[in-house]
């Protein structure tokens, strides 16, 4: 099976660590039933002041569906200079190095 990964990052002032986990708790479920999901990887670097994700989709069309709504959610909450890139997986490199697909 083929898989799409999108890469989101995009300037973020907190919170972070574990109340981020608190505050971010309904969204993570909400992301968790999106169509063609795969998996999700939380990233954030306080230091940098950055956060985002590394997503995996069973589809091109469902990982261009989700960038899309994900965009429009993140521009409503006041966020810019997004970052949102997509890719395709190299399913069998990335079984040789042990990628959870």
């Amino acid at each position: 099976m083929a898989f799409t990964l999108v890469q989101f990052d995009f300037p973020y002032s907190g919170p972070w660590g574990d109340d981020m986990t608190a505050a971010m708790g309904d969204l993570a479920r909400d992301i968790a039933g999106e169509t063609g999901l795969v998996w999700k990887i939380w990233t954030e670097n306080q230091a940098t002041g950055r956060a985002g994700g590394i997503y995996v989709f069973q589809t091109p069309e469902a990982a261009a569906a989700y960038t899309e709504k994900h965009s429009a959610r993140l521009a409503a909450f006041g966020i810019t200079g997004i970052n949102a890139q997509s890719f395709e997986v190299n399913g069998v490199l990335s079984d040789i190095t042990r990628a959870p697909l």
